[in-house]
């Protein structure tokens, strides 16, 4: 009589080292303390200031002593105040100029430099100078180009337009804080085009030209959809950067002539001296989600772009 021997179950064989499945880990403890710090630091400093900002402009809190509840009423009033709405409305258009000169400026700049021409790296140093300069600074030398020495070229050379200061003229004196705001912003957005020009491979242009695309073609078909990303990320950047402008504005115009470039900033900060303090809180909320919603469109326009 035969026995049936039963064979053992077979085991699998062991994967490759570098095929095993690795289960993914969360953070380990060492990095945790090693951020705590940072977002202690974060939460005292900027969420909970921002939270008792948005908190106290829904009261009649002048900063200090009793306050009440007063609900909406900041709000309300606010929309029917022509002096936050004339900020709003120079904030506003102003960055959306600005932003367009930085990176069409910063964007040649950037191909230029990254070009077979000589003396190249060289330049892209000198280019990047204004960034370090603190921009109160670079005001106050506009602001003495502006008011003396370019008028004082006008006459000489009988440019009748430009013989009086442009700072003093309320439809003129925002091109003055567009050019010395992008003169000042062109640097770090002319870095970040400058990585993303580097990071395109030459072969797709050597392979274009095989193909008989001049550069105008390739700039259309090649640079600009690869750079896409870079684009995105300096907009981001420079909008939210000019929607905050004060240094320059304070240099250079103080807010005038009168109050025709006043920013929201300029507002806010003002108010804090009159002692209006929780209507400022409901002006820079309202602020706050005006930057936040553009920041999500243009994030959504870009991404879609991108795609």
């Amino acid at each position: 009589m035969s026995t049936l021997i039963k064979a053992p179950p077979a085991t699998p064989a062991p994967a490759p080292d570098g095929l095993r499945p690795t289960r993914r880990r969360g953070p380990d403890t060492t990095h945790l303390l090693f951020l705590l710090p940072t977002l202690i630091a974060f939460t005292l400093c900027i969420v909970l200031p921002a939270i008792m900002g948005v908190f106290f402009s829904f009261t009649n809190s002048v900063g200090y002593g009793d306050w009440d509840f007063v609900g909406l009423a900041n709000y309300r009033l606010m929309f029917t105040d022509p002096a936050i709405l004339t900020s709003f409305g120079f904030t506003l258009g102003f960055s959306a100029v600005t932003v367009v000169v930085t990176n069409v400026l910063a964007f040649l700049l950037a191909v230029g430099l990254t070009s077979q021409i000589r003396f190249r790296v060289p330049m892209r140093a000198i280019f990047v100078i204004p960034m370090v300069v603190s921009p109160i600074i670079i005001a106050f030398v506009f602001q003495f180009l502006f008011a003396k020495s370019l008028p004082a070229a006008a006459r000489s050379l009988g440019l009748g337009p430009l013989q009086e200061s442009i700072l003093a003229d309320p439809d003129l004196a925002w091109i003055s804080i567009v050019v010395v705001t992008a003169w000042q912003a062109i640097p770090q957005a002319l870095l970040i085009f400058i990585a993303g020009l580097l990071a395109i491979p030459r072969d797709l242009y050597e392979a274009s030209a095989l193909d008989g695309a001049g550069p105008w073609k390739q700039m259309r078909m090649i640079t600009i959809p690869l750079m896409a990303g870079y684009i995105l990320i300096n907009v981001v950047i420079t909008f939210k950067n000019f929607l905050n402008a004060y240094d320059i504005i304070v240099g250079l115009t103080d807010g005038g002539p009168g109050t025709a470039t006043r920013s929201v900033a300029m507002t806010i900060f003002s108010g804090f001296e009159t002692g209006d303090y929780a209507y400022q809180m409901a002006t820079a909320t309202m602020f706050f989600l005006i930057t936040l919603a553009i920041a999500l469109v243009q994030l959504r326009f870009m991404r879609g772009k991108e795609q």
